[in-house]
């Protein structure tokens, strides 16, 4: 069983940053822990990953060169550092989790079916 619990959103104007942070609490590591995000309207959609084994990240097209995910396996955290917000990143951010490796040559583990665990969600709202 994992639990995660997001924290860190909030509302800032164009240009701001933000540091979402996840705190898990599980019997074992997943393999694979990532930040989602939904908008009114829209589908999941995911933002970034990474493989707790080795580090590994994993980002979305929209947000490489803005986002940054970390881990701090002593604090069992997840972190999403977001600069240049967008008023289009605007969205409930997830943090999930998951224990099934990615296969050799599958894709980026950015899709939302692939994870088992999921927290309840953190707002996050980009103002112009």
């Amino acid at each position: 069983q994992v639990q995660l619990v997001e924290s860190g959103g909030g509302s800032v104007q164009t240009g701001g940053s933000l540091r979402l942070s996840c705190a898990a609490s599980y019997a074992y590591t997943p393999y694979y822990m990532g930040w989602f995000r939904q908008a009114p309207g829209k589908e999941r959609e995911g933002v970034a990953a990474i493989y707790t084994g080795g580090g590994s990240t994993y980002y979305d097209n929209s947000v490489k060169g803005r986002f940054t995910i970390s881990q701090d396996d002593a604090k069992n955290t997840l972190y999403l550092q977001m600069n240049s917000l967008k008023p289009e990143d605007t969205a409930m951010y997830y943090c999930a989790a998951d224990y099934r490796p990615n296969p050799a040559g599958a894709p980026a583990p950015l899709e939302s079916w692939r994870y088992r665990y999921w927290g309840q969600g953190t707002q996050v709202t980009v103002s112009s």
